[in-house]
This record gives structure tokens, sequence and C-alpha cells, in this order.
């Protein structure tokens, strides 16, 4: 799409109402999410099967190599808390495929360039997956139902294949230089030749079939979640890693637990924010709304003042963030959806293969797309979050659950790299310090504040805050462009406090994104 057709263009989106509401990054995941809600479910095991589905739909973004945190709301406790099942790196990892071969930045986050791209692409990439064990624990803790049941929807669209449409194919075409490289990506992702695969001008239905994934997920359902770090799958998983050249072991499947800990908890205005901390972006979006005080508060749409306090307070953040946090002796320390309850419950759940397709390495024995957790470290030595063995990394993961008067307002979290706390942090203001409702926060042009260069500005703010920015920080104009996007891809779920519905919204460009109720 043209950048003149693309000005041209007003996209809106409804937000979906109901007493039980699911918003995901794709619509069809969220489905299977108001499905479980309406089999009498709670919101935890509708983000589960949410959860487990998702790898079947979106396999570049999410899937059960991969890792992730969620922020609950327990209706039943009364009170918030956090799943960590964010990656570590392997017990005996040996540093020298990450050494540094130049001054970079030759990826998103702008570190060094590193030997063969090895933090990034293939089987050095890959840090121990959480996804499995966090889902698992959150429902052991706070679900309902059985796992073999939150699970079936999975393994049906798993052992379906993936459903070929235009955006899909625009996923594949990004990732298939990489993807070529493995044997087991390029066989199914791939067409013999290399090409990208493509529909026909019928517009048959065409699925792509994901390796063995599915007799996978049924082995997982069968077996239990301890079947993926000690069963017969482990030995399988471990198996490929180890043959592709990852440090991986059996004993680091076996020794991985995900943690229910203490959310980072903080006032603001009046409510009470309720985010994932420790080695997250969580601190970050505290530290960024205590730099912008007051100049966030006001009434309806965000102006000049809005912008410039979190444009300020979010670069302050930033380089206080890389310069300092880290994954340090004795720290106590994507795709993003939600789900909510009638009963109260609310969940913000991210969860990541990091890059797109990750490592882009799929297990040859199991179907299974692996993460690039490693690129989540900084490659230079002798920082707080410089790679090690045994080592939890630094993420931008932020899933928020606000709290008014005791009860849960709102749950938020968003995907897209460091572009998350950015976004995370303007549509929580818009609906604490603006009174906006959800639909037309989500409508709002926002600018983007990364740590890293000038700051992104959407196009479509009005001259006089973009004035207002570039007086204090350098700026660059962008589109909001559907692919990829322009300002991370959020989604959010709000209670009214007086009626209990629930209104779940998505980013507005995302073509996939979409919502289902009770």
């Amino acid at each position: 799409m043209s950048e003149s057709l693309t000005r041209q263009l007003k996209i809106s989106k409804h937000a979906v109402r109901g007493k039980g509401v699911v918003v995901a990054q794709n619509s069809r995941a969220a489905e299977v999410g108001a499905e479980i809600l309406r089999k009498g479910g709670n919101a935890i095991d509708a983000a589960v099967a949410t959860g487990m589905a998702i790898g079947a739909l979106e396999p570049w973004m999410s899937g059960i190599g991969g890792v992730g945190f969620m922020t609950i709301w327990s209706a039943k406790e009364q009170r918030a808390w956090t799943v960590d099942y964010g990656p570590i790196s392997a017990r005996k990892l040996d540093l020298s495929p990450y050494r540094i071969t130049g001054p970079g930045p030759a990826n998103p986050f702008a570190w060094p360039d590193i030997l063969d791209r090895n933090n990034e692409v293939g089987y050095h990439s890959i840090a121990v997956p959480g996804m499995v064990a966090g889902l698992a624990k959150a429902l052991d803790r706070f679900g309902t139902m059985t796992w073999k049941d939150v699970l079936a929807p999975g393994v049906t669209l798993a052992e379906r294949g993936m459903e070929l449409d235009w955006y899909m194919q625009v996923m594949i075409a990004n990732g298939a230089e990489h993807l070529s490289r493995f044997p087991a990506s390029k066989a199914n992702y791939l067409c013999d030749d290399g090409r990208v695969p493509t529909n026909d001008w019928q517009g048959t239905k065409r699925y792509l079939k994901l390796g063995n994934l599915g007799d996978t997920m049924r082995r997982l359902a069968e077996g239990g979640p301890r079947e993926y770090y000690e069963g017969s799958l482990a030995r399988d998983i471990v198996a490929d890693l180890q043959a592709g050249g990852s440090a991986i072991s059996l004993d680091d499947l076996a020794s991985y637990e995900a943690r229910i800990v203490e959310p980072l908890s903080f006032e603001h205005h009046g409510v009470t924010i309720n985010v994932a901390g420790g080695l997250t972006a969580g601190p970050t979006l505290r530290r960024t709304l205590e730099l912008a005080g007051e100049g966030t508060r006001g009434a309806g749409a965000p102006g000049a003042d809005f912008f410039v306090a979190i444009a300020e307070g979010m670069h302050t953040a930033y380089q206080e963030r890389l310069k300092t946090l880290g994954d340090k002796p004795n720290n106590t320390s994507t795709t993003h959806f939600c789900a909510a309850d009638a009963e109260g419950n609310m969940v913000a759940l991210t969860q990541t293969l990091m890059s797109l397709f990750g490592s882009c390495v799929m297990l040859p024995k199991t179907g299974i797309t692996m993460n690039n957790g490693m690129l989540w470290f900084d490659p230079e030595a002798d920082r707080p979050n410089s790679i090690a063995a045994g080592k939890r990394p630094l993420c931008n993961i932020c899933p928020v659950v606000v709290v008014k008067d005791g009860q849960p307002w709102f749950c938020i979290g968003a995907s897209g790299g460091r572009r998350i706390v950015p976004a995370v942090t303007q549509l929580t203001m818009m609906l604490v310090d603006r009174g906006l409702d959800v639909e037309a926060a989500f409508h709002q042009p926002r600018v983007d504040v990364s740590g890293v260069g000038p700051i992104r500005v959407n196009r479509n703010l009005p001259d006089a805050v973009k004035k207002a920015i570039a007086a204090r920080l350098p700026i660059v104009e962008v589109d909001n462009q559907i692919s990829p996007l322009g300002f991370a891809n959020p989604s959010c779920i709000v209670r009214d406090t007086a009626t209990g519905e629930l209104t779940g919204m998505n980013e507005v460009m995302s073509p996939w994104a979409g919502g289902a109720a009770q």
C-alpha cells in the first residue's frame, strides 16, 4: 500500500462487548478462548486455551517453543499475581558462538554484530522455553478446567494445520530467508523451490501442515505439561536441539520451573497498577509515570502536554533501563491477549518467540518452532544484561492489570519488542488520566519512544503536538502502517464498574486482531 494511499484511508475498528471477553492478535484464537468461557471455564482457563491454540494459528509470533509473562487478577483471592515463564540460557552455555564481529546495529535491539548472527537465528539463539510450564502453572493455581480439556482446541488446530491467507503469506515472505536455512522449517513453511506458498484465484482454503506439531500437542495433552520437560517429548526436543548445536540439555528442561510471583504494584492518580516486574518492562512503565508526573492529566483526547510528558519521561526511563537493568546474582526478580470473565478474573498475557518465527528453527521430530531468546541478552561483556550461562535476560514484556477502588478495572498489554511499553503507557494513561473509553483511546494516534534513535511520531498527530515534542527531543514522522505495524499491537479489556459489562479492544491497524464474547 503506497504512503499516499495510506494517508487517505481512515481505518476504524469496533470493540467487542459481553459478560466474558477474550481479545487477541488473532481473532480465531480469541474465539477459542470465548468458547471455553461459554463452556463454564473462567478467564484463566480461556487464556491458557488461547495460548496453547495460537501457536497453530500464528506460529511466527508464539507457540510452545516460546516464553512469556502474565499478570492475573484472581477474583477468589482478590489480588493480583504475575506468572513468570521467561527464558533462561543453558547451564553449560559456550560463549564462543556469540563473539562480537562488528559495531552493529544488526537487529531491532541495536546490539553489535555477532558471529553468524548466532544470537538471532539458528540453534545457538534458542533459550530454554517456558511457555508450557507457565500456562500449566497458571491453570493449576487459578483455573477450573483440566489440562487435557483446555488443550483440546489447540490439538485440533495443530492437527489440521495452519490456514493460509494473505497476511500469513506476508509473514512467511518476511521470514523466508532464514526459514530456508533449516530443513524442517523450509519443508513446512515454504514450497519445494523455496517460494512462499500461495492460494489459488478461487480462494480455496489451504492448510500448511506444521510438521509433527499435531502429534506433539496430542502427546502433551495426554502426558501432561511435564511431558515437555521430563518425558519422551523432552528427549525428542533435546535430541533435535543438540543435533543442531544447541547447548540445551535434558537437565535444563527438567530443572525449568515457572514462577508465581508478586507483581510490581504501585499507585498512580487514584488507581493501582499491577504489572510484571523484575526483568520485564514493568519497572520502565513505573519510572515513566514517575517522570511524567502531572503532565498526562486532563480531559478528553490527549494534547501536546500529554505527549511531551510521555516522550520525555520514557526517553529518560529507557536510557536508565538499558544502562542499569539486567539479571544479577541474587536477583529476586510476541503475542499479547487478554481474557476476563463475569466473576471478576482478568488476565493480561504476553508470550513470544521473540523475533519473527523466533530462531527460524522448526525441530524435525516435534514440529515445534523455537524461540530466539538469546537475542534478549546484551552481547557486550560485563554489563547487567550480558550473555552468560543459566541466566534470565531483560525483556520488553509489559502485561498490566489496573485496579480501581479495590476492583479490577482493565487489563492491557501489547506485542512489538521495545515498542510495547510506549504503547501500553500511552493507552493506560488515556484511560486513567484522560477519561477516554477504550474504543476512543485505541483510535488515538501515538508516539513511539524506544530508547534508540529519534522519537517516532504518528504523522496524523496535530502539528502543534509534533512541534511541541520536537522542541524537546529529535523526532521523525512516520505513517501508522499495516505491515509492519508502526506502533505495537496492543489488546485491552475494560470492566464497567457499575454494570460489570466487559469491553475488549485491539490494535486498529492489525488486520488479524479481534475479540470474541461469551
